[in-house]
């Protein structure tokens, strides 16, 4: 799935990862905190697929989006954290999860600003 968007590829096993977190999630904070993750989530990866048939000088905006998106994940699920929906093992995994895709988000709107960088690496 998505052979030529590995980032997308890594941001459909987080919301994997994550879905299966949030079931587990007390009720109280399943349909609040829970549903937020898994709504900006999907909001993410819509972006992203939308990014990735946008021809290079059209994708900064949407990548620029999913950044920020990104960021106000990675703060609720620090709150999922530390009103102890979930614990320290599966926080550690989600965050280390979202920092990847920053990071090879990162990289997408590097090569998108350096015309000699080889634009397969991202995509």
């Amino acid at each position: 799935m998505y052979q030529d968007a590995p980032i997308i590829h890594k941001t459909y096993k987080f919301y994997i990862l994550l879905y299966c977190c949030t079931n587990i999630f007390p009720k109280k904070d399943r349909f609040t905190l829970g549903q937020k993750c898994e709504n900006i989530t999907l909001e993410i990866l819509e972006i992203m697929i939308l990014a990735n048939s946008k021809s290079d000088s059209q994708k900064t905006p949407f990548l620029k989006d999913v950044d920020i998106k990104l960021k106000v994940l990675q703060t609720i699920v620090r709150i999922c954290h530390d009103v102890q929906a979930i614990d320290q093992k599966k926080y550690l995994i989600l965050q280390e999860s979202i920092q990847e895709i920053g990071r090879m988000l990162g990289g997408w709107l590097k090569s998108l600003q350096d015309p000699k960088k080889p634009k397969d690496l991202i995509h």
